[in-house]
């Protein structure tokens, strides 16, 4: 990207904090609802540290002409990104008309997806800009997720531009249980335009083709193109045998670039987007809450997560990215703010007193932080750790609901929504177990089943974990025959294994498996233990 640099540093007002480390900040995405006064394209790069003097002075390459002010504030957004536009718009056939005439007459569809874009769009824009590619392609997220980088698909795709994990690993975006890549709007718009350029090669240049084989896959396509050579078809993308979804895929684009290119002759009138970065990354060089990171940024823990989607939990992964995007003018203050926090107060902790039998790896597994991180807040020179002393351990700042956009909370609330003439009813996974069977059990649809828990059909389901289903009371009756509850049982005195298996109908080996013991150590009057139990066969 061309960038107008500015060299930001921290006020002399702020001079006495001696304790500020360096922070750096990088402007990436464009357009957010507020209004500010920085120049377009900034780029803050200059360390901050308290000892420094105000400096906010441009520094510019050479010009080699001066625009005038007038003809700098004729340029909007959308005729910027038009006039890079590179398809053949002109072509005109049935499936094009019928994707064209639904965007048009649905306007408001269009107003609300682009509001959705603005922190993404700019800085989408840029990208497609530095690499040659069509900027038609800027747009391609309206047909993939309506630029919801929560999006998630009965196919397993997430994100604006819906990676599945297989591609999405095999561009390198990162999933773990604190972040998923996908939804990173960074991280996976430079790995769809890889993706997307890649693909370009290997049809010849033909970025139809191209969009065909990112939504179908190349093998299809190939496949397609094999048969018609054979019988001696032409083998353009308007020719070839494709599935439904693809053969409307390709459509939609044109239809919505032909609308957003000449917006007027369609009467849609598009929301008006700055032609400027106006949102900033900062390097926060350690895991931070979410909440406290809100906090110093002056946003809502909310806007911090639409900001950062591709965070999934209460706090930012401790093995990184170490970066957070917050609206350009807040950058600065929140850089400052945080670099005066010391590392071990940027989440909080909880004291977790050690087992025998504990170690600092499946301590630091079970709480999902890393050793790491363990070893430096306890300050332990090994993973050495001794029974009965406690440990610092990670723990999210506020309750659960205040991170309403984690994605545990999505999934709550999604699974919570009321379906009119239906009743909630809640299932455990029993081993062995799919979303078909389960499904059927409950004579519901595999994919309204998916959805109501925020998965995928496709996605593994673990033993143990509770489903929401949303059942007609007709299936009632026959859904309750073989219905699973979750028990916690306290053992009692004289109570073996054997004899709670026996009990509740369950096997020795199901006992273990859904509690991790040993089965040679001593059942404890008192100890809990959770069981999955067929309710029309309990004691």
């Amino acid at each position: 990207m061309n960038l107008t640099r500015f060299n930001i540093l921290v006020p002399i007002l702020l001079a006495t904090l001696s304790s500020l480390s360096g922070c750096k900040n990088f402007p990436l995405y464009g357009n957010a609802d507020e209004t500010h006064t920085e120049t377009p394209n900034t780029l803050i790069s200059e360390t901050l540290n308290a000892s420094k003097s105000v400096i906010v002075e441009p520094i510019l390459p050479p010009p080699t002409e001066t625009p005038s002010v007038s003809s700098l504030e004729a340029v909007t957004f959308w005729e910027d990104l038009t006039a890079e536009f590179q398809l053949d718009l002109t072509i005109e056939n049935k499936r094009l008309l019928t994707q064209r005439k639904w965007y048009a007459a649905h306007p408001a569809y269009i107003k609300r997806v682009v509001n959705r874009s603005r922190p993404y769009i700019y800085y989408i824009y840029q990208q497609a800009k530095q690499r040659g590619i069509p900027a038609e392609l800027v747009l391609l997220p309206i047909v993939e997720s309506a630029f919801d980088p929560f999006a998630y698909s009965h196919g397993r795709a997430s994100g604006i531009w819906q990676f599945i994990p297989g591609t999405a690993k095999a561009y390198g975006l990162k999933q773990t249980w604190w972040y998923d890549g996908r939804r990173d709007v960074k991280a996976s718009t430079d790995a769809a335009f890889e993706y997307l350029t890649r693909l370009n090669k290997q049809f010849d240049g033909d970025w139809l083709l191209a969009l065909a084989a990112y939504n179908s896959g190349g093998g299809t396509v190939r496949k397609a193109v094999r048969y018609n050579k054979k019988r001696g078809l032409a083998t353009d993308f308007w020719s070839l045998k494709l599935p439904k979804e693809t053969q409307a895929y390709v459509p939609k684009l044109l239809a919505i670039s032909q609308i957003f290119n000449d917006p007027s002759t369609y009467n849609i009138t598009l929301p008006e987007i700055k032609n400027q970065a106006v949102v900033a990354v900062v390097d926060t060089e350690s895991q931070i809450d979410i909440a406290q990171a809100a906090l110093l940024a002056d946003m809502s823990i909310e806007s911090m997560y639409t900001h950062n989607p591709g965070f999934n939990r209460w706090a930012t992964d401790p093995d990184g990215p170490h970066q957070l995007l917050v609206p350009i003018e807040k950058a600065n203050n929140f850089a400052v703010a945080l670099a005066s926090l010391p590392k071990q107060e940027r989440v909080s902790w909880s004291r977790y007193k050690i087992k025998s039998g504990d170690s600092l790896i499946l301590i630091a597994k079970r709480n999902r932080t890393t050793p790491a991180l363990l070893k430096d807040i306890n300050h332990l020179k090994s993973n050495r750790i001794i029974a009965g002393k406690t440990l610092l351990i990670p723990s999210a700042a506020q309750h659960n609901n205040a991170y309403k956009l984690s994605l545990e909370q999505r999934m709550k609330a999604k699974a919570s929504r009321k379906i009119k003439g239906k009743r909630k009813e809640h299932h455990y996974v029993q081993p062995g177990e799919s979303f078909w069977k389960i499904a059927k059990q409950y004579n519901v649809n595999t994919r309204s089943l998916a959805k109501w828990n925020g998965m995928a059909p496709t996605d593994p389901l673990i033993t143990g974990k509770k489903l929401t289903l949303w059942v007609a009371q007709s299936n009632m009756v026959a859904a309750q025959r073989g219905q699973i509850r979750k028990v916690n049982y306290k053992a009692r005195n004289g109570d073996s294994y054997a004899r709670i298996a026996d009990k509740f109908n369950v096997s020795v080996k199901q006992i273990q498996r859904w509690n991790k013991i040993n089965l040679a150590r001593y059942l404890q009057p008192g100890e809990l233990l959770t069981l999955y139990v067929d309710i029309t066969n309990a004691p």
